[in-house]
């Protein structure tokens, strides 16, 4: 797939990858960055560059890792490989003093909103300026209510976060994000489990919020009609590949678009960005034998074998002492012997007990 004039396209790994140029206008810069968690790489090599007050839509189906480029983005995991740049500062061999100033220059609006429930609307919000910055409390409550307006929800600053829809927990949230006027908000599935409505309305909130304030939004999600609503540019994770990274129209001509001049990579986003049944991610799911997706076993590893392990091998047996002679001349039991042996002891008295250990029916009935 060849890239439209201006855009970088990210090359999957095995592919010789774009090297950073750290331009002014990148406000994010993700180079070869390499993830791996005991052993198993889920981000490999990985380039992200992102422009200044743009909207980029990173998305990808389900273990893509998406949220864990997120993370190492803001500082909260170390990559094992490869570099991040963040306001053209290198943050993977920084002290956690230093991310913490880095930190204080962006928000982020966490999956569930992430609100303190024993806090009123207004509380949240306030948090960060109380912790971060020493002005006083009057001006904090003016900051307060200016971020709650910009969301909508200055007339329910007193409200808890049980008394508040998702939506509004969302909102609050964004809010809280907004609290120290940074330059880049991160955005974690702000539409997940909000209705269709609900979901247009915080996707036209950061449509505003980007235009009013110039920040740079990173939004991560899966939610296709929200991504195509609020993208400058988009990024397709894979199974811990950037598949590519270009404008929203170049998507939307895939998406729209005749499959047939696409590669195997072009025609796993097409079916991504469309919804469809058939096509290569579906493939793949119905490839991969049980063993390998339940224990994470290469094909080569995976075998069959008994769910209990016998107390004796085939070859203890095999190599079991042979029978003397005296063994062999010894009557051999047979299937009517053994019934017979069994109808035999049946007619014997029982021994377990004597006469004198028998109750009579009266005793019975006494207890």
């Amino acid at each position: 797939m060849t890239p439209p004039n201006g855009d970088t396209l990210a090359t999957a790994p095995d592919a010789p990858a774009e090297k950073a140029t750290a331009p002014e206008n990148h406000v994010i810069e993700v180079h070869d960055m390499i993830k791996q968690f005991d052993g198993k790489v889920v981000l490999n090599g990985i380039n992200l560059n992102i422009r200044r007050g743009e909207t980029m839509v990173i998305m990808g189906g389900s273990g893509s890792g998406k949220s864990t480029l997120l993370r190492c983005i803001i500082g909260s995991l170390k990559p094992d490989g490869g570099g991040i740049r963040l306001f053209g500062d290198e943050i993977t061999s920084m002290t956690d003093g230093e991310m913490d100033g880095v930190r204080k220059k962006f928000g982020i609006l966490f999956q569930s909103g992430a609100l303190f429930n024993s806090m009123t609307l207004r509380e949240n919000v306030a948090l960060p300026l109380q912790e971060h910055t020493d002005l006083p409390g009057d001006v904090i409550d003016i900051m307060v209510k200016i971020k709650l307006e910009m969301v909508g929800l200055r007339e329910h600053a007193t409200k808890y976060p049980a008394q508040i829809s998702g939506g509004m927990k969302k909102r609050a949230g964004l809010a809280r994000a907004l609290a120290l006027d940074p330059q880049i908000l991160f955005y974690d599935e702000p539409s997940a489990g909000l209705d269709p409505v609900t979901s247009a309305e915080i996707d036209q909130l950061i449509i505003d919020l980007s235009k009013r304030l110039g920040v740079t939004s990173v939004v991560v999600t899966h939610e296709m009609d929200s991504a195509f609503t609020i993208a400058d540019r988009m990024a397709m994770l894979d199974k811990g590949r950037m598949l590519t990274v270009q404008t929203r129209q170049f998507f939307e001509n895939m998406r729209d678009g005749e499959p047939d001049h696409l590669d195997h990579d072009g025609q796993l986003i097409r079916q991504f960005l469309r919804g469809d049944a058939d096509g290569p991610i579906t493939a793949r799911k119905l490839s991969t034998s049980y063993e390998e997706d339940l224990l994470g076993l290469d094909e080569t590893e995976t075998y069959v074998r008994p769910a209990i392990q016998p107390t004796r091998t085939v070859k203890e047996v095999k190599e079991k002492k042979p029978e003397t002679a005296a063994d062999s001349t010894a009557p051999t039991a047979t299937v009517a012997d053994m019934t017979d042996n069994q109808t035999d002891e049946s007619k014997q008295p029982d021994r377990r007990t004597g006469p004198d250990d028998r109750r009579t029916g009266e005793e019975d009935r006494r207890e």
